[in-house]
């Protein structure tokens, strides 16, 4: 049934069109194949040798209308910022205690926030928080003492990113039931994050490619003439 329903929303989209963005957001509201509110994905292909460090891109950026997610955030904190953070409403807030119960295999959070002076102790987590992009990191905000300032960032819709080995980046930029309007300001929101990102030593078109997809639903390409 789901095969079919997907056929018929795939039929809607032109595979070999790039659609502005005002056409794009529209026609990703008639994509939903899913029976829950699914995630605006997007893919944007850069300009970059991913293999080159300095060529690396990442950041952050809160979006204007958020994700649409509920985000179950752990942080590594002590005194008067474990307090702190618990205020803020961080899901989880210790130190060695969640770094062994970690190490164990739990894995009930969606972002992890540190303050400097307890990252010795979270570095012990690289090998497990690296790979799943959840190891707390100064360059995108997630290393600072400035905790409650984070967390909130978070919660409302903060959005890390970074490029993979093929040198594209993945992101979520709300939901199906924002709207175009909506899915359109966040969006715009993230790649103007993504555009001061650029490395230095890119060398060429930055923004190759641009394609929007809801979670279950095909992709739709985006021209990325109107963001050069």
């Amino acid at each position: 049934m789901a095969g079919k329903k997907y056929q018929e929303v795939s039929n809607k989209v032109e595979q070999i069109k790039k659609y502005s963005l005002d056409e794009a957001t529209k026609l990703l509201t008639e994509l939903k194949t899913a029976n829950f509110d699914e995630s605006v994905d997007v893919a944007i292909g850069l300009g970059i040798d991913a293999k080159q460090s300095d060529q690396m891109v990442r950041g952050a950026v809160a979006l204007p209308h958020g994700t649409g997610k509920k985000l179950r955030i752990l942080v590594f904190a002590k005194g008067e910022k474990e307090t702190e953070a618990k205020e803020a409403g961080a899901d989880y807030v210790g130190g060695e205690d969640l770094v062994e119960k970690v190490q164990g295999g739990w894995l009930d959070f969606d972002k992890v926030v540190s303050t400097p002076d307890m990252m010795a102790v979270v570095s012990k987590l690289g090998k497990i928080l690296g790979p799943r992009g959840m190891m707390p990191n100064p360059k995108v905000g997630t290393v600072s003492f400035e905790v409650a300032k984070v967390i909130k960032e978070l919660k409302a819709g903060r959005v890390e990113f970074r490029n993979d080995k093929a040198g594209i980046l993945h992101a979520a930029v709300g939901k199906l039931s924002f709207g175009p309007e909506k899915i359109k300001e966040n969006f715009m929101a993230f790649l103007e994050a993504v555009k001061k990102a650029k490395p230095p030593s890119s060398k060429g078109a930055y923004l190759r490619s641009i394609s929007l997809a809801p979670t279950m639903g095909p992709a739709v390409k985006v021209d990325t003439v109107a963001f050069l």
